[in-house]
Protein backbone atom coordinates (compact mmCIF):
# COMPACT_ATOMS: atom_id res chain seq x y z
CA UNK A 1 0.00 0.00 0.00
CA UNK A 2 1.65 3.29 -1.16
CA UNK A 3 1.02 7.04 0.51
CA UNK A 4 1.63 8.21 -2.93
CA UNK A 5 -1.46 9.81 -4.30
CA UNK A 6 -3.50 8.13 -6.99
CA UNK A 7 -4.63 8.98 -10.62
CA UNK A 8 -8.25 9.25 -8.74
CA UNK A 9 -6.69 11.58 -5.94
CA UNK A 10 -5.92 13.91 -8.76
CA UNK A 11 -8.57 13.45 -10.92
CA UNK A 12 -10.89 14.63 -7.80
CA UNK A 13 -9.10 17.82 -8.34
CA UNK A 14 -10.12 20.66 -11.26
CA UNK A 15 -7.41 22.73 -12.87
CA UNK A 16 -9.50 25.84 -14.19
CA UNK A 17 -9.02 29.17 -15.50
CA UNK A 18 -10.50 31.90 -13.37
CA UNK A 19 -10.56 35.60 -13.35
CA UNK A 20 -9.94 37.60 -10.35
CA UNK A 21 -13.30 40.23 -10.00
CA UNK A 22 -11.62 42.21 -6.33
CA UNK A 23 -8.43 41.68 -4.53
CA UNK A 24 -7.40 43.62 -1.39
CA UNK A 25 -4.95 42.95 1.53
CA UNK A 26 -5.48 39.75 3.81
CA UNK A 27 -4.35 41.89 6.96
CA UNK A 28 -5.48 38.52 9.26
CA UNK A 29 -2.77 36.27 7.84
CA UNK A 30 0.41 35.48 9.36
CA UNK A 31 2.01 36.16 6.54
CA UNK A 32 1.18 39.21 3.45
CA UNK A 33 -1.50 37.75 1.24
CA UNK A 34 -3.85 39.22 -0.82
CA UNK A 35 -8.07 38.22 -0.43
CA UNK A 36 -8.77 36.96 -4.17
CA UNK A 37 -12.62 36.53 -5.37
CA UNK A 38 -12.51 34.82 -8.39
CA UNK A 39 -15.20 33.84 -11.43
CA UNK A 40 -14.58 30.76 -12.34
CA UNK A 41 -18.11 30.50 -14.33
CA UNK A 42 -20.24 29.57 -11.48
CA UNK A 43 -23.00 31.50 -9.92
CA UNK A 44 -20.59 32.29 -7.02
CA UNK A 45 -17.24 33.55 -7.12
CA UNK A 46 -14.78 31.47 -5.14
CA UNK A 47 -12.39 32.63 -2.79
CA UNK A 48 -8.53 32.40 -2.06
CA UNK A 49 -5.80 34.09 -0.16
CA UNK A 50 -2.66 34.20 -1.85
CA UNK A 51 0.88 35.12 -0.86
CA UNK A 52 1.24 37.35 -3.85
CA UNK A 53 2.40 40.39 -2.41
CA UNK A 54 5.83 40.43 -3.28
CA UNK A 55 5.43 40.84 -6.99
CA UNK A 56 2.02 42.01 -7.41
CA UNK A 57 -0.36 44.94 -6.32
CA UNK A 58 -4.08 44.84 -5.40
CA UNK A 59 -5.12 46.92 -8.26
CA UNK A 60 -3.12 45.52 -10.97
CA UNK A 61 -4.55 41.80 -10.54
CA UNK A 62 -8.16 42.37 -11.30
CA UNK A 63 -9.27 41.17 -14.15
CA UNK A 64 -6.43 39.20 -13.92
CA UNK A 65 -6.62 35.50 -15.41
CA UNK A 66 -5.22 32.64 -13.17
CA UNK A 67 -4.87 29.03 -13.17
CA UNK A 68 -6.73 27.81 -9.97
CA UNK A 69 -7.20 24.04 -8.21
CA UNK A 70 -10.63 23.05 -7.53
CA UNK A 71 -12.03 20.38 -5.50
CA UNK A 72 -10.11 21.04 -2.03
CA UNK A 73 -12.49 21.18 0.91
CA UNK A 74 -12.52 24.85 1.91
CA UNK A 75 -9.86 25.89 4.56
CA UNK A 76 -9.65 29.29 6.79
CA UNK A 77 -6.20 31.79 6.13
CA UNK A 78 -6.60 35.23 8.90
CA UNK A 79 -10.30 34.84 8.80
CA UNK A 80 -10.54 34.02 5.49
CA UNK A 81 -12.70 31.27 3.51
CA UNK A 82 -10.16 30.07 1.02
CA UNK A 83 -12.13 27.42 -1.72
CA UNK A 84 -9.37 26.86 -4.62
CA UNK A 85 -5.44 27.24 -4.76
CA UNK A 86 -3.86 29.72 -7.39
CA UNK A 87 -1.27 28.57 -8.88
CA UNK A 88 1.77 29.87 -9.67
CA UNK A 89 6.04 29.10 -9.86
CA UNK A 90 8.24 30.15 -6.43
CA UNK A 91 10.66 32.74 -8.08
CA UNK A 92 13.73 34.68 -6.52
CA UNK A 93 10.93 38.07 -6.39
CA UNK A 94 8.04 35.97 -5.17
CA UNK A 95 5.42 33.99 -6.79
CA UNK A 96 5.09 34.37 -10.92
CA UNK A 97 1.42 33.67 -11.48
CA UNK A 98 0.07 30.85 -13.82
CA UNK A 99 -2.12 32.44 -16.57
CA UNK A 100 -3.37 31.51 -20.18
CA UNK A 101 -1.42 33.15 -23.01
CA UNK A 102 -4.95 34.72 -24.29
CA UNK A 103 -8.36 35.21 -22.17
CA UNK A 104 -10.17 32.47 -22.34
CA UNK A 105 -13.80 32.11 -20.56
CA UNK A 106 -13.90 31.71 -16.35
CA UNK A 107 -14.31 28.17 -15.78
CA UNK A 108 -12.63 26.95 -18.82
CA UNK A 109 -11.02 23.67 -18.05
CA UNK A 110 -7.11 23.23 -18.04
CA UNK A 111 -5.60 20.31 -20.30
Amino acid sequence: MSDMPDIEDFEALGLRIGTIVRCEGNVGARDPAFRLWIDVGGEVDVQSSAKLTERYVAADLVDRQVVVVTGFAPIRVGGFRSDVLVLGVLGGDGVVLLAPDDPVEPGSSVA
